[in-house]
């Protein structure tokens, strides 16, 4: 009986919450506050300066917004030439990426073999961390387990606090060697304690690349071919880096500039990452698909597709929030060069696994819902896919479950927010932006004066 009252009275307190504290948007062009810090056109408010990583999809000319073919460019090099050589020569490329990203060149043979005996002797845990930290409290969310794991790495770390810069890269170095395990092991943690499967671990191997490592970890058998690390290297490759302006990194930004330490500013990434918004748009995108799919007599019938798809946006079908998602971008106008480059090896997969007919659903989808929200939108162009749209595809191909979609994308990035974070350190001025504040003075009563 006192929880139904209690819920009453949450309910009570939410409903006055609602109506005092929510934002009229016209308030934003009253006072000339860019809403979500984007101008009207969508195009971002300039906040910061860095070195790291860029994002092109359009240039200003006279103030007006001209699209153009997107890129990614990581320390000035684009991604494109780089996903080209690591092809071409078939090797990994992630930890090259990563310490582009880290230091600001492209390694040499020499450098790059260091770097990666350097992360090898890092890939272990803290004695009894797994047990403790992991297996003891396993999470029905693996990215707040690695919330949690993450800042408990604070306790076993000799000197947390330091804001150097040779301990926040020591820090980073050791990040980006135990990230894969802690994400692989409260994976199994859930499997075992909370979806009732064998409890499976596996140690790691010093010698792996991060893209074998993980299938190493999540798998039963260890087993993988080739091609199929070289996929997960692409997707590690693709999400490793985005500019400052996306949400976890500059919130990473944000907190560092406090003078906080390493770990509290990582775990304030992951919990960035893990919204719907930013790096849960993936799971939302997949979700999507199934519901397209099954809803469609025939998933390669075009008229049957355009037809949920205006549901979709007439906000009749699916979420009913008329949006298709893994459609469109933030930046990228035209294109953008991650899903192009996903797109085609992801098709050469799809080939060898027998997924052809799903591949070319997710074509059919980008297509008429790209040309769909043209038309909606008044653009001179169909909006492009965004990595989204074929990430869910290749993780399905790959066997990998949904619960690790998001996690992945962390394990990912933790190489762009640990160069962010070296970077931010080296400005000692703390972020502090202002608000506008909308209430009037009021005269304070005592408690006796107030009304009921």
């Amino acid at each position: 009986m006192l929880d139904i009252k209690m819920d009453h009275r949450l309910d009570d307190y939410a409903h006055k919450i609602t109506e005092r504290d929510y934002i009229n948007r016209e308030l934003y062009q009253k006072y000339d506050v860019k809403h979500g810090l984007r101008y009207p056109d969508g195009t971002g408010v300039l906040v910061g300066i860095t070195r790291i990583g860029f994002v092109t999809g359009y240039e200003k000319k006279d103030g007006k917004k001209i699209p153009e073919e997107g890129d990614l460019l990581y320390r000035g090099y684009s991604v494109k030439d780089m996903v080209k050589d690591f092809k071409e020569n078939d090797r990994f490329g992630y930890e090259e990426v990563a310490f582009t990203l880290l230091f600001g060149n492209l390694p040499t043979k020499k450098e790059i073999a260091v770097f990666k005996e350097m992360l090898g002797e890092e890939r272990s845990l803290p004695r009894n961390y797994l047990e403790d930290t992991i297996l003891k409290v396993p999470g029905r969310d693996v990215m707040n387990k690695m919330m949690r794991s993450t800042l408990c790495l604070y306790s076993f770390d000799v000197d947390p606090d330091s804001t150097t810069t040779s301990n926040v890269l020591r820090q980073s170095m050791s990040l980006l060697a135990k990230t894969p395990l802690i994400m692989a092991y409260n994976y199994q943690a859930k499997k075992h304690y909370i979806d009732g499967d064998s409890l499976v671990i596996h140690y790691p191997d010093k010698n792996m690349s991060t893209a074998e490592l993980i299938l190493h970890l999540i798998r039963k058998n260890s087993d993988y071919t080739n091609d199929e690390a070289k996929m997960l290297d692409l997707m590690l490759t693709l999400h490793a880096e985005h500019g400052g302006g996306n949400n976890s990194t500059f919130a990473t930004h944000v907190v560092s500039s406090s003078g906080t330490d390493t770990y509290s500013a990582i775990t304030t990434a992951l919990g960035s990452l893990k919204g719907p918004r930013h790096g849960g748009a993936s799971l939302m995108c997949s979700a999507m698909l199934d519901d397209i799919a099954s809803n469609v007599r025939d998933i390669h019938n075009e008229a049957d597709i355009e037809d949920y798809l205006r549901r979709i946006l007439a906000k009749q079908a699916f979420d009913n929030k008329g949006l298709i998602y893994g459609l469109g971008h933030a930046v990228y106008t035209l294109s953008d060069p991650r899903a192009e480059l996903l797109k085609q090896q992801a098709k050469e997969l799809a080939e060898q696994k027998g997924y052809s007919d799903q591949f070319n659903f997710v074509r059919l989808v980008e297509s008429i819902g790209g040309r769909l929200l043209q038309e909606r939108n008044g653009t001179s162009y169909p909006l492009p896919a965004n990595i989204d749209l074929y990430s869910g595809l290749v993780y399905q191909m790959l066997g990998i479950p949904r619960d690790l979609y998001t996690p992945l994308f962390a394990t990912a990035r933790m190489a762009g927010w640990c160069a962010h974070r070296l970077e931010q350190v080296q400005d000692t001025k703390i972020i502090r932006p202002a608000y506008v504040h909308l209430n009037s003075r009021k005269k304070y009563l005592s408690m006796n004066d107030r009304s009921n």
